[in-house]
């Protein structure tokens, strides 16, 4: 368990390099669009063990004197309260994180755009947000016939009707809270503007999925898949790649679709084209850095999985109309998975049958499997975090780590003066209980000790969670997913 199958300080060393070369080659302006997440990229560090969330972040310190951020937001997003899964924070409320997280790492953030913007009044509340936090905000809209149309989306009326983006640096790195927020676009609009104003600027992609140089069906492409299925995004093998070089090289669909507008933009400004293929915009260097195919395609295997049952969930939540869930289902099935590939559902359901209450199963990193039950005392997500502590610290299983009368009082607390009807404390309660008790009994101290030993384990419930428990697994590192059902028929859950 935990096995490393990914080098990272090769692959900043590789990436590094690749983007140095690619703003030689265009010198003067760069607009480098970068793909996935910047801070946080937890889904490539679940996909690719060994890889740090905020190693691509830390590579572009080294370039903070030359390069400005700019930060892409689909104002449709805004508007339907899009929320990252891994964060649990609306993609709005990501910009400012982004803004602060940028800023702390002496990162110049020159503006936000607002991109496929058509008045929704929530994207014009945020912009007014926005300046009067003092950020700059332009307005990108959404073009007819996009992205086949060449000729209008190269007119007055496609990208000239874009606001131009003031920028004040050589390399400008156009990023983006999540997927489908119309980075590519930006890049492009800006390449069009630069071009009117008599400028001369390149354009480079830094995506690190799907990883071009691994097979289509790889697990890792798979659950990139899987990621954007709310998107409708699929990968595919780039018919130009192929045409220009006789290799075969794995891109998808909106790149592919959109590299006649890139082509179309560059041979307008310099007469002719610096790329053949979507691959070749491309600076992705991940592919190199695995060392361990069998650890990597397992990690992905269950990222898919736990995406299916995200889906589920959100379905089964009013959140979702079943299409991403039937999608996700299809992955499942191409990477031949089943429930089965994931051990922790099928100890928390049998852990549910024997006792007829929602259980959580847990499994630590060398492979033990853990439960908790709903009690009395506790629901089940605190009783496996318990349970969970005591194996990784080698207490004994029988031992009490909290007595029964420091949670008595938190109970009565919770019931009798706070209002609430569950007794039963949740995660964040049961663990500052036992943070209390660390206080004063070493057997707790040592349990909290192994609290980091949490961060990577796999677990399953056999309902849906509270958002209180799902955000506390969520903080802790573990990998929580849910049975599509809650524990009642209750209409309003908390």
């Amino acid at each position: 368990m935990n096995r490393v199958g990914f080098d990272n300080q090769r692959y900043l060393d590789m990436q590094s390099e690749c983007i140095l070369k690619r703003i030689d080659q265009f010198g003067g302006k760069l607009y480098l669009e970068f793909g996935g997440k910047l801070f946080d990229d937890y889904h490539a560090a679940r996909v690719l063990p060994g890889f740090k969330p905020d190693s691509k972040v830390n590579m572009l310190t080294q370039l903070r004197d030359q390069a400005e951020i700019v930060i892409a937001i689909n104002a449709a997003d805004i508007e339907k309260n899009k929320v990252r899964g891994d964060l649990g924070i609306t993609y709005d409320l990501d910009v400012l994180r982004l803004i602060d997280a940028f800023r702390d790492k002496g990162l110049y953030v020159g503006s936000v755009v607002m991109t496929r913007c058509a008045d929704q009044p929530a994207a014009i509340k945020f912009q007014e947000r926005l300046e009067a936090l003092g950020v700059r905000v332009y307005r990108h809209y959404p073009i007819q016939g996009y992205p086949s149309d060449i000729d209008r989306i190269l007119s007055p009326e496609g990208y000239g009707r874009n606001q131009y983006i003031e920028t004040s640096r050589s390399l400008v790195v156009v990023t983006a809270p999540g997927p489908g927020s119309g980075k590519m676009a930006t890049c492009l609009s800006q390449l069009y503007h630069e071009h009117l104003r008599g400028r001369k600027a390149g354009y480079a992609k830094f995506e690190t999925f799907p990883i071009w140089n691994l097979p289509l069906k790889h697990p890792v492409n798979l659950a990139y898949e899987a990621a954007t299925a709310d998107l409708h995004d699929v990968n595919m093998l780039d018919p130009f790649h192929l045409e220009a070089y006789g290799i075969k090289t794995v891109n998808y669909n909106r790149d592919v679709e959109v590299f006649p507008v890139v082509n179309a933009i560059f041979q307008r400004i310099w007469d002719k084209s610096p790329y053949k293929s979507p691959t070749d915009m491309g600076v992705n260097m991940a592919g190199f850095c695995i060392t361990d195919d069998e650890c990597v395609c397992r990690a992905a295997n269950q990222e898919i999985i736990r995406r299916y049952y995200a889906a589920l969930c959100a379905q089964c939540q009013g959140l979702s109309d079943g299409s991403e869930a039937e999608k996700l289902r299809l992955i499942m099935r191409q990477g031949a998975l089943t429930k089965a590939n994931r051990p922790v559902v099928e100890a928390a359901l049998n852990m549910e049958a024997r006792t007829g209450l929602p259980a959580v199963a847990l499994q630590l990193p060398q492979g033990q499997i853990v439960t908790g039950k709903t009690g009395e005392l506790m629901g089940p997500s605190a009783a496996v975090l318990l349970n969970a502590l005591k194996a990784c610290a080698g207490i004994d299983d029988a031992h009490k780590l909290i007595s029964h009368e420091v949670i008595v009082p938190i109970q009565d607390l919770k019931v009798n003066h706070l209002g609430n009807h569950n007794p039963r404390l949740h995660t964040d309660e049961i663990l500052i209980a036992l943070s209390i008790c660390a206080a004063t009994d070493p057997v707790a101290e040592r349990a909290m000790e192994h609290m980091f030993d949490l961060r990577g384990c796999e677990a399953h419930a056999s309902v849906i969670l509270s958002q209180v428990d799902e955000r506390v697994f969520r903080s802790l590192g573990v990998n929580i997913t849910c049975e599509p059902k809650y524990q009642t028929q209750k209409l309003y859950h908390k």
